[in-house]
């Protein structure tokens, strides 16, 4: 029914014909430092290469499932584990109906358990890719809806700071039952990447979270949340600096990634506005001004790379579309 087979290819070509449809997903930030669950930000590289992942639907006799991509070998073996497969069982309890037999061909162009919104960017893919086969059946909601019940089979709980800026673009504030709302992102900011050779899976990282925090943390901390989305829309960049920082789940995620602490001096040091997890980890991101991100990124990955921990850099802007089809 499905093959994992790992290549080398930085995206597939795009099928075509016979009624197949693939749909492109970037990479995402959660959380954005002050927004724990609450804030993500979907991403798209400087050099203009398309970072994320491809999931391709097509009518077909049978369901079939296939895997490909450089990190397709790092997927469940069991295709009832896989989130492409969870996203077409998703879309189909939404639509209240079973689906016609569909191939999916899933590109897996994001690392596993990297803190890229890995998960959300296959899942996403797939409910966007299955709906536009299907003739766009959903809608905004439903997709959006599908897609979060999708990825949280593989994190353990529903949370939209990166589903939503995947699907929809741009920042994005998860404003309750009033649904995603888009924040202003200065124009000369750029988010720097620096990606270790380290895994840290979600469930892993929210396992170490505590079940309630101090009155005074929770109030510290939706100080802080409250000042980011006010810098946003006033464009003061002093408060922006200032509220760039994870006060709620960073101390207890940090001992997880080897080497954080001195990663996050040396970005702060090189000129960086702020330098925190990126999701749950292990990649860090940090926010510089255009003329000085490869200097905070080229710092902050040599402070990994003499504890001994590989690192690559990739300079990103504000990914303005999200999840968009990109063939048939």
């Amino acid at each position: 029914m499905r093959t994992n087979a790992p290549d080398h290819d930085p995206a597939p070509r795009p099928a075509a014909g016979d009624g197949a449809v693939t749909v492109f997903a970037p990479a995402s930030i959660g959380n954005l430092a002050a927004g724990f669950d609450v804030l993500g930000v979907a991403l798209a590289p400087l050099d203009g290469e398309p970072w994320g992942d491809f999931v391709t639907a097509a009518p077909a006799a049978a369901d079939e499932l296939r895997c490909r991509g450089p990190f397709a070998a790092r997927l469940p073996a069991d295709p009832r584990e896989n989130l492409v497969w969870r996203a077409r069982e998703a879309v189909a309890r939404r639509l209240g109906a079973p689906l016609p037999p569909l191939a999916l061909t899933l590109h897996k162009g994001l690392p596993v358990a990297s803190g890229l919104g890995s998960s959300a960017a296959s899942a996403v893919a797939a409910v966007v890719a299955i709906d536009e086969a299907l003739g766009r059946p959903l809608g905004d909601a439903g997709r959006l809806a599908a897609a979060a019940e999708a990825e949280a089979s593989a994190s353990g709980a529903i949370h939209l700071d990166n589903v939503a800026p995947i699907l929809f673009g741009g920042v994005r504030l998860i404003a309750g039952d009033a649904g995603p709302r888009e924040l202003p992102w200065p124009d000369d900011l750029r988010f720097v990447l620096l990606l270790p050779e380290l895994a840290l899976p979600t469930r892993q990282a929210r396992a170490v979270l505590p079940p309630a925090v101090p009155l005074p943390l929770a109030v510290a901390h939706a100080q802080n949340l409250a000042t980011l989305v006010h810098a946003l829309h006033a464009g003061e960049r002093p408060l922006l600096a200032a509220s760039l920082r994870d006060l709620l789940v960073e101390p207890h995620r940090a001992p997880l990634v080897p080497g954080f602490a001195a990663v996050q001096a040396a970005a702060r040091e090189a000129g960086a506005l702020g330098c925190s997890l990126s999701g749950a980890g292990p990649a860090l991101f940090a926010v510089a001004a255009a003329a000085h991100a490869a200097a905070v990124g080229e710092r902050a990955a040599a402070a990994w790379r003499r504890a001994g921990i590989a690192c690559r850099i990739r300079l990103c802007r504000v990914d303005p579309h999200g999840a968009r089809r990109v063939e048939g």
